[in-house]
């Protein structure tokens, strides 16, 4: 997070005009917008989103407490402060899920404190980042020397004692990992489980085949790979998914 995008809401202007500029003058602030009314303020949210609104209690028609019970409604609701002169409300104001509950007039380290729990909420409120993709490629030791295969170059796997056999079209190659945690990595990738001994990339099968004492094998262009009767279900599942979203024919 940058800085704060916040909303200042009273209906007393010389009021509104203070706390816009103590908002303005704060470091993790990096925008202040006002409004003069509740009205007024639910409009300006819906249209374009704030991470925050200090918001006057005591205001005419929509009172700050209702506003900010609508706000709650939102699927990304801003964070709340109440921003009043009277402090009979605290018990409300915290009830509704604001974080903080500042009485005029503002003392600016009030106002720090308060911004930092802002910044703390809003942080939480942010989707979480995608954890890195650690296992996009292998590095595969070979001569003295390191190649990196990639996940998408991968046809097929299978297990080899501690080892596993990286299908491709040009080749197989050896890494030195257990199938099972290959497919821990893998499977939210492309890849599915076929066979005790084999992992396929569904987006790699271009049908499927029986062999010569009735089995079924998944048949890519690096080769047939195995399908165990408990997984033949989920496959063929899984294939006609693909099938309809037009993933088949060409690696994940």
């Amino acid at each position: 997070m940058t800085g704060l995008r916040v909303l200042a809401v009273d209906d007393v202007p010389p009021a509104l005009d203070e706390l816009r500029r103590l908002l303005a003058e704060a470091p993790e602030v990096a925008e202040v917008e006002a409004a003069g009314d509740a009205v007024s303020a639910l409009k300006m949210i819906q249209a374009d989103p704030f991470d925050a609104v200090f918001l006057d209690i005591s205001m005419p028609g929509l009172d700050g407490l209702e506003l900010a019970s609508l706000l709650a409604k939102l699927s990304r609701p801003p964070v709340i402060v109440f921003v009043t002169a009277h402090d009979g409300h605290a018990v409300a104001a915290y009830g509704i899920g604001a974080v903080d509950y500042l009485l005029k007039p503002v003392r600016a380290e009030r106002l720090a404190a308060a911004l930092s729990k802002v910044v703390k909420m809003a942080a939480a409120q942010e989707p979480a980042a995608a954890p890195p993709d650690t296992m996009a490629a292998l590095p595969v030791e070979s001569g003295g020397r390191t190649r990196y295969v990639r996940r998408a170059a991968v046809r097929f796997v299978e297990a080899h004692g501690d080892y596993v056999r990286l299908h491709t079209a040009d080749g197989v190659h050896v890494v030195r990992m257990p199938l099972s945690r290959l497919e821990e990595y893998w499977a939210g990738h492309g890849f599915l489980r076929v066979h005790r001994g084999f992992l396929v990339a569904i987006g790699a099968v271009a049908e499927l085949r029986s062999d010569s004492v009735g089995g079924l094998l998944a048949h890519t262009d690096a080769g047939d790979v195995p399908v165990s009767r408990r997984h033949a279900r989920e496959l063929r599942e899984r294939l006609l998914h693909a099938a309809q979203h037009g993933e088949l024919g060409s690696a994940p």
